[in-house]
């Protein structure tokens, strides 16, 4: 039998090929915002992936480091060291700041890691271009996604820095560039205070009339050396040795060191549960009102091109055709658009993605998931055109 819903779709395709590709760019932007959200979570996985951590130890009561901020002493590894199952221990901050090349300024998330020896947790595993950083101060290593190349100086707070090496998806949570520098100069960066202010914390300090009693200036002094002292850091990175359970090494030091320890599994669930979860909601809301929108615009197509047929579906009554078979033909027209925009919608998010600011990952389970949503879609919008079609009167096929 010849396809009556071919013929119509060669008969008029210049309006049903650029419909398509409208619906297309919709279904585009909607495969995209999906991307979006698996470029989030792929994004903080990356992040504990490249951290070599087994064990992320920070202050009790806290959703540190990432979540929440998180200070302890950085003597604090020490202890760590020597409980059970424990095989390396090191400290580090996370600073998310401007880094400054000349007048260009770069989102970054500054991390302070140990300089002596390579192979410490939270230092870059692999680099794409340079080496790692070997001395105590002014060196960088930078994800390449930042835009700096090797040689590059670059500005964070007062102190510039050599890019001596390179690395590639080393990222926060939040897809900003890291940028690796010695854990000295990190913690001056977190947590030294300007010259102005440690100045007139100073003067607060000696005004103090605890301060003016004999035999205080010693006091004095140490209390100021105290102040001006960068002695925090943000968390320190556990391994564990092989044999032991994650949670068996944990234990212990929350009761003993009465410190905030996460594994694995629980930091992926503060990551993506809390820290990207409100995202995650928004980009929902986005892809229902695409879906809604997408819906409605092939439930007006068809119906528009149904109601352009009136006197050609009369005939087709008239001349004994079935119901079915003319409810069977709008329906092939709307899943012949649906396949059409899928095909479009594809291709332009494979080829806008890395364009955009934000890693988009595009997987072929949501292309699957999307492609049966979208024939769903077409198949719900045409059953106002196929309502409207089934009640033509054959009459109207020999009415004026």
């Amino acid at each position: 039998m010849i396809s009556l819903a071919g013929r119509d779709i060669v008969h008029s395709w210049r309006k049903f090929f650029f419909t398509g590709v409208g619906l297309g760019l919709l279904i585009g932007v909607t495969l995209t915002m999906a991307g979006v959200y698996r470029g989030m979570v792929d994004d903080a996985k990356a992040l504990l992936d490249n951290s070599g951590a087994d064990l992320w130890i920070v202050q009790q009561d806290t959703l540190g480091p990432y979540a929440e901020p998180s200070s302890l002493y950085d003597d604090a590894y020490r202890g760590i060291l020597g409980m059970p199952g424990v095989a390396r221990a090191a400290n580090i901050t996370y600073l998310t700041m401007q880094a400054r090349q000349g007048d260009r300024d770069v989102r970054s998330m500054v991390v302070g890691v140990e300089s002596s020896g390579h192979g410490e947790p939270g230092q870059p595993g692999y680099l794409v271009a340079g080496r790692q950083i070997t001395r105590a101060h002014y060196e960088a290593v930078a994800d390449i996604s930042a835009g700096f190349k090797l040689g590059d100086r670059i500005q964070i707070r007062r102190n510039h820095y050599t890019v001596v090496g390179l690395t590639r998806r080393m990222v926060s949570s939040s897809g900003d560039p890291m940028v690796f520098i010695p854990l000295k100069d990190a913690q001056e960066a977190q947590f030294l205070k300007d010259n102005d202010a440690i100045a007139q914390q100073r003067r607060r300090t000696t005004a103090n009339p605890a301060f003016n009693r004999p035999g205080a200036p010693g006091l004095l002094e140490a209390v100021i050396a105290s102040q001006s002292a960068n002695s925090y850091v943000n968390a320190v990175l556990a391994q564990i040795k092989p044999g032991y359970a994650p949670e068996e090494v944990a234990e212990p030091i929350r009761r003993w060191k009465r410190l905030q320890v996460y594994t694995r599994s629980q930091m992926e669930g503060i990551l993506i549960g809390k820290l990207i979860a409100t995202s995650a909601k928004q980009i929902g809301m986005f892809l229902v009102i695409l879906a809604i929108v997408s819906a409605a615009i092939v439930a007006f197509i068809i119906y528009t091109l149904t109601m352009g047929k009136i006197r050609e579906i009369a005939v087709l009554k008239l001349i004994g055709t079935k119901n079915r078979t003319i409810a069977g033909m709008i329906l092939q027209q709307a899943v012949s658009l649906g396949v059409i925009g899928f095909v479009v919608g594809k291709i332009s998010a494979t080829f806008w993605a890395p364009f955009f600011p934000k890693y988009v990952l595009l997987e072929p389970g949501d292309a699957v998931r999307g492609f049966v949503a979208v024939v769903a879609i077409c198949v719900l919008a045409s059953l106002l055109a196929i309502h409207a079609a089934l009640k033509v009167d054959p009459a109207e096929a020999i009415g004026g």
